[in-house]
């Protein structure tokens, strides 16, 4: 059985990476070919899993690990930054999508309760394809990027309690809602108190003891959040709830951005296993009756989601196109959407129609509105005209946001390797007033260097993902001190395929080292010693350029 097993997944993988190909190749999300090969290998169509147990196993876990890793990016910091607008469109888009879509539901003759599940799954838009689709646009970091990211960062929010709110109603058929809500804010109370004496006195001290070894900093990070999604699970929350939970615990400490870097391959992986799962569990038999009302529903998140994003957007004084392209990123449902109606089968909520219903609503979706991301712009140039009326004569807040500067989030000058010499260059930078970023993967380092409050940041220069999150559009200079040849390959493929334009120069040692940056693609190399020698010869063959020091 075991070996049945492995061969099976083997099998499954293998499908997966060439469908996966093909999709990409089509401009589409992998998680919808993941979809489709579920469906395929299930038992309506080719019947090949039967190792149902190690693959939701495999599923539970992604789903831990995906809600881990929207916690770890919930920074505290950034919450307060989001920015009224990103909440006030989050919160209105939200109540706008639940109360319409809830009615829409019931009128097609579904349950309560279903209509309860689906109009809250409706609401969810996916922050990994937006934020995927944003970035190969390089839009992450214009202004309707930045409240795009700010309203999905209020929709992950949402989604967690949501999913507590529906955790908190199992087997408590029998109690009122007073009683509900009382149990729910007693469980959170107890949960935040243990939060915050956890964040506070333990894990900095645990998490710089194991970001000693970049192994060990993952296997600690994956075994904390499934910890707490066991322990969500056994307090009665709901075990994603627990991850998110886990993950928010480490939002604020210096390691985020390295573990988020590192978990995110290990997340699209387990979460392949997720979608297999649900697509060999979709009961064709009852998908036909929910078509129409699949069409309807699509319908309803790709054009009403927008409007009124478009709609408070507008209000709040920003221009029509800025709400559009803002509005498009959530015209689509989410892998989230699909988990929270997952959970309430688990819950015995509802029942398989409701997450077919959902399924089917977030393959149209995520299929479109992939599309109309990508075209955006050409898009709006042909309806411009028809949005007028979502902005204002002065639309005061954009002209605002327009003039504000974002010094320190968007450094000039980034530099790698914060040794003697890399600190002493961040150090005169940041003394003279540039905007600069140190990173190292030293944590005493950057310890040391925070208390100084110099800018710098913990992380790998050679991991892909790290470097994707780093703020480089604004950057004339990235400067390695790095002194390995290959860490300093790995880094300098990182930034040019993070779409990089501007200049790279490495700090080396020897001539040899040199050569080699320069074939990588360096623009500049300095050499510590020869650069050194060059200018004291400067000084010493100059008479009377320097005055000899007196001794005392």
């Amino acid at each position: 059985m075991p070996e049945t097993s492995f061969a099976e997944i083997s099998l499954l993988l293998l499908i997966c990476a060439v469908i996966g190909g093909l999709f990409v190749k089509l401009r589409q999300p992998a998680l919808i070919a993941y979809i489709v090969v579920g469906v395929v290998v299930g038992p309506a169509f080719l019947g090949l899993v039967t190792a149902h147990e190690p693959i939701e196993l495999l599923a539970k876990v992604g789903v831990a690990v995906l809600l881990f890793v929207v916690g770890l990016k919930l920074d505290i910091s950034h919450v307060r930054h989001i920015g009224p607008v990103a909440l006030a469109t989050g919160l209105g888009q939200l109540a706008f999508t639940i109360i319409i879509g809830f009615c829409i539901i019931l009128l097609m003759g579904k349950g309560v309760m279903e209509a309860i599940y689906v109009a809250v799954a409706l609401t969810f838009s996916s922050t990994i394809i937006v934020v995927k689709l944003l970035a190969d646009k390089r839009e992450i970091d214009t202004l309707h990027g930045r409240i795009a990211i700010g309203f999905l960062i209020v929709q992950d929010v949402a989604v967690v309690i949501a999913m507590m709110a529906m955790s908190a109603m199992r087997g408590a058929e029998d109690a009122t809602m007073i009683e509900i809500v009382a149990s729910l804010a007693g469980r959170i109370a107890v949960a935040a108190v243990l939060l915050v004496i956890a964040m506070r006195y333990i894990l900095p001290r645990v998490i710089a003891m194991m970001a000693q070894s970049s192994e060990l900093l993952l296997i600690f990070a994956i075994a904390w959040g499934t910890a707490l999604a066991a322990f969500g699970e056994w307090a009665g929350f709901s075990h994603e709830a627990g991850a998110f939970l886990a993950g928010f615990s480490l939002a604020s400490t210096g390691y985020r951005e390295a573990i988020n870097a590192r978990l995110t391959g290990i997340r699209d992986f387990l979460l392949l296993f997720f979608f297999i799962d649900l697509g060999s569990k979709l009961d064709f038999s009852t998908l036909g009756d929910e078509v129409l009302p699949a069409i309807v529903l699509s319908l309803f998140v790709l054009i009403g989601n927008p409007l009124i994003v478009m709609a408070i957007m507008g209000y709040m004084g920003y221009r029509k196109r800025t709400g559009f392209l803002a509005g498009l990123t959530v015209a689509q449902i989410s892998e989230f959407s699909i988990v929270f109606v997952a959970m309430g089968i688990t819950l015995g909520h509802v029942g398989i129609e409701a997450l077919g219903l959902t399924t089917l609503v977030g393959l149209v979706t995520i299929t479109l509105s992939t599309y109309m991301i990508l075209y955006s712009h050409p898009v709006y140039n042909r309806i411009a005209p028809l949005l007028s009326v979502f902005e204002r004569k002065h639309p005061s807040r954009e002209i605002a946001a327009e003039e504000q500067v974002l010094i320190d989030e968007y450094p000039e000058v980034v530099i790698f390797g914060l040794g003697r010499y890399g600190r002493r260059l961040l150090s005169e930078l940041h003394k003279n007033g540039t905007p600069v970023l140190g990173v190292d993967f030293d944590p005493e380092t950057v310890n040391q260097l925070k208390q100084k409050d110099l800018p710098v940041q913990f992380g790998d220069g050679e991991d892909d993902a790290f470097i994707d999150g780093l703020p480089l559009s604004k950057a004339r200079w990235v400067v390695t001190t790095l002194p390995l040849v290959e860490s300093n390959a790995g880094l300098v493929h990182a930034i040019r395929r993070a779409n990089f334009t501007g200049n790279i120069a490495g700090i080396v040692r020897d001539r040899t080292h040199g050569e080699m940056l320069v074939e990588m693609g360096c623009d500049r190399v300095l050499n510590l010693f020869e650069d050194a020698a060059d200018y004291a010869s400067g000084i010493f063959a100059t008479p009377h350029t320097l005055s000899p020091e007196k001794k005392d």
